[in-house]
C-alpha cells in the first residue's frame, strides 16, 4: 500500500457523494428537461420501468462500445510516445480518433440513406444513458479488482490511498491496458465524445422527422460541438500530457465522466433545441456564432502555441518565445497566450460553452447546466494544477505566478 497522500474532491466522503449522486444528477436533469418543460422548479413525472432501462438501450450501447473499440485497434494515424512513467519507460498510443470518428459519421449516413429511423435514439435516450451508467459503474469495478493484480509502480499516486471508495473513485492504475488497447486514453476520446456527436445527428435527423428541417440554432450547436470534437481527435495526441492521462488513474471519475456524463450531459443543448425550438433572428445567431468562432480560435491557437512549444524545440528556443527557467531544469511559457493567463485555453473553453448554451434562448436555465459546470471544472483544475505546480517548482513557481498572475481570464481570474 502506498503512502498516505492528500485528499481532494472532498476525500472519501466527497468520492462517495460524487459515486453516487453523479448519475442522479445525470437521469435527474434529462427527466427535468423533456419535451413539454424544462424546468428546475417542475418535478419530473417517473419514467415507467421501460423508458428507464431496456435490454435494446444497454445492448445498444455495448455494441457502440466494442465498435469503438474495433475502430482504435484499425493500423491508421500515428503511435505517438507518452511521458516517461516512473520506470522511465513510455508507453506506445495509435492515435487514429479522427479516423474513427469519420467512420462512425459514414456509417451513421449510410443508415440514414437506408432509411433507417435513427431517430429511435432520441426515443430511448433515458434508457441509453442508464445503460452507460450501469456499464460505467460494471468498467470501474472491473478497474479496481484490476489494479490489486498490477505491480505498485504501475499505480497512480494520488488513488493509492489505502481508502477503498476514495481510490475506487479516483483510480488505482495509472494506464491499465488490455492487450494493446490502453483503456483510459481509448475511453477519454472514443466512445463518449463520438457518441456526442452521433446523439447530435440523431436529434438532426429526428428534427426532419418532425418538422421538415431542423432549425438553425439546432444546426449551428450541432455543428459547434462536431467542430469541437474533430478539433480534439485531430490533435489526439496532445491529451497524452494533459492532467487525466499523467496524473489520475482510471477509475469511477473518469470512466463514468468519459462513457456517460459526457455524452448524456454535453448534448443538452441540442436536445432542448430539438424539443423546444427558438425562434432567433439571423442577426442574434449571427452574433452568437461570432462569440463561439472567438472562443474556438482562443482555445485552437493557446493549444497549438503550448503544444508547439513542449513538442518542437526549434519553436522553444527561439527569440520569440519567453520561459522561466526552473530549478528542475523544465522551462515555464511566459510569452503569447501563456504570458495573458496560466490557462488561456480554459479561457475559450468556457467562451465557447456559454456561446452554446446562448442559442437556447434565456427563458430556461437547465440548458446553461453544461456552461456552468465547465466553468466550476475548469477552475476547480486549474486550482489543482496550481498545487500540482507548487509541489513540483517550489519557489520557481511563486516567481511564475507573479508574472502571469492570472490563471484563466486576463485582468478577471
Amino acid at each position: 500500500m502506498g503512502s498516505k497522500k492528500n485528499f481532494e474532491f472532498g476525500g472519501p466522503l466527497g468520492a462517495f457523494s460524487m459515486v453516487t449522486g453523479l448519475p442522479i444528477a445525470v437521469l435527474l436533469l434529462n427527466l427535468a428537461c423533456n419535451k413539454t418543460s424544462c424546468s428546475i422548479f417542475h418535478f419530473p413525472s417517473l419514467p415507467t420501468v421501460d423508458e428507464f432501462f431496456s435490454v435494446d438501450a444497454l445492448v445498444l450501447f455495448i455494441s457502440w462500445f466494442g465498435f469503438q473499440l474495433l475502430l482504435s485497434m484499425i493500423p491508421v494515424g500515428s503511435v505517438a510516445k507518452g511521458l516517461p512513467l516512473k520506470s522511465g519507460h513510455c508507453l506506445e498510443y495509435r492515435c487514429n480518433g479522427f479516423s474513427a470518428l469519420v467512420l462512425s459519421v459514414i456509417v451513421f449516413g449510410v443508415l440514414v440513406l437506408s432509411n433507417v429511423r435513427v431517430g429511435f435514439v432520441h426515443d430511448k435516450f433515458l434508457a441509453l444513458a442508464t445503460s452507460a451508467i450501469l456499464f460505467s459503474f460494471a468498467l470501474s469495478i472491473f478497474l479496481y479488482v484490476k489494479s490489486f493484480m498490477v505491480s505498485e509502480i504501475e499505480l497512480a499516486d494520488g488513488g493509492n490511498t489505502g481508502v477503498s471508495v476514495y481510490d475506487f473513485f479516483i483510480g488505482r492504475e495509472l494506464n491499465p491496458r488490455i492487450g494493446p488497447v490502453d483503456l483510459k486514453f481509448f475511453c477519454e476520446l472514443r466512445p463518449g465524445l463520438i457518441g456526442w456527436v452521433i446523439l447530435d445527428l440523431c436529434f438532426i435527423s429526428e428534427a426532419y422527422r418532425i418538422y421538415g428541417q431542423p432549425a438553425l440554432p439546432l444546426v449551428l450547436v450541432v455543428a459547434s460541438h462536431i467542430l469541437y470534437v474533430a478539433d480534439a481527435l485531430w490533435h489526439e495526441e496532445a491529451i497524452l500530457t494533459t492532467m487525466d492521462i499523467v496524473h489520475d488513474g482510471f477509475g469511477y471519475m473518469l470512466a463514468f465522466g468519459d462513457l456517460a456524463w459526457v455524452p448524456f450531459i454535453y448534448c443538452l443543448q441540442a436536445r432542448f433545441l430539438l424539443e423546444h425550438p427558438q425562434p432567433w433572428t439571423y442577426y442574434w445567431t449571427s452574433a452568437i456564432a461570432v462569440l463561439n468562432v472567438l472562443g474556438f480560435f482562443i482555445f485552437r491557437a493557446s493549444n497549438s502555441q503550448k503544444n508547439n512549444f513542449r513538442t518542437n524545440r526549434k519553436v522553444a528556443s527561439t527569440s520569440e518565445v519567453k520561459t522561466l527557467a526552473t530549478a528542475s531544469g523544465r522551462q515555464l511559457l511566459i510569452s503569447g497566450w501563456w504570458g495573458l493567463s496560466r490557462h488561456p485555453n480554459y479561457m475559450g473553453d468556457i467562451i465557447m460553452a456559454f456561446s452554446w448554451s446562448l442559442f437556447t434562448g434565456f427563458q430556461h436555465i437547465i440548458p446553461y447546466f453544461y456552461s456552468f459546470f465547465l466553468l466550476g471544472l475548469l477552475v476547480h483544475r486549474s486550482l489543482r494544477d496550481d498545487a500540482s505546480c507548487r509541489r513540483r517548482y517550489g519557489s520557481d513557481w511563486e516567481r511564475y505566478c507573479k508574472i502571469v498572475p492570472y490563471r484563466i481570464f486576463p485582468y478577471i481570474y
